[in-house]
């Protein structure tokens, strides 16, 4: 049975109100979930899991719950051709805290603005949590959003990671078209 462990104070989240959460993945995953409390550890029971790509969703929506996206963003990974991506901040400029708080800041932006940009330009889903920033996707999507994360952390402009998406938001709406 594979377990994950998530943050203690993301508990809450995966169990939703009145276990809501935790019904519903399991209803859409066929997997039993056996949550500590205590300790943040999730033994995922697949026995009832059908499909062998669904054992492995439900692992990336409670890794997702457990880096910061709310239930409804991390269900799409329930979806074909969504996928779940963490970056670790600390693989790009070390374990300094105040480092990994200056390239959070970074990456948020003031008022939360260059995460919403990435999101809307790249439509991604983007969670900031600890020292990770996580990406919900399709590929195509992910790749863009991952280099404008990448362009952040290794010093950048905001300017110029903002063309960048500009300009990679053509091909996405020629994608999703069918010219692509």
């Amino acid at each position: 049975m594979p377990s994950i462990r998530i943050p203690k104070e993301r508990i809450g989240v995966l169990v939703g109100e009145k276990g809501k959460t935790k019904k519903k993945i399991e209803k859409e995953t066929g997997a039993v979930l056996d949550i500590d409390s205590n300790t943040g550890a999730v033994e995922i029971d697949t026995r009832g899991v059908t499909d062998p790509v669904m054992m492995l969703k439900v692992e990336d929506v409670i890794k997702a719950i457990g880096r910061g996206f709310n239930p409804r963003k991390a269900l799409f990974l329930l979806q074909d051709d969504v996928y779940f991506e963490l970056m670790d901040i600390r693989s790009y400029v070390g374990k300094s805290t105040n480092s990994v708080n200056r390239m959070k800041a970074r990456l948020i932006g003031k008022d939360g603005r260059t995460r919403e940009l990435i999101e809307e330009l790249s439509e991604c889903f983007v969670s900031i949590y600890g020292n990770t920033v996580c990406i919900i996707g399709t590929p195509m999507e992910m790749s863009i959003a991952r280099r404008a994360v990448q362009m952040i952390l290794e010093g950048s402009e905001h300017s110029t990671v903002y063309g960048y998406l500009e300009s990679k938001r053509t091909d996405i709406k020629k994608r999703k078209s069918g010219f692509f």
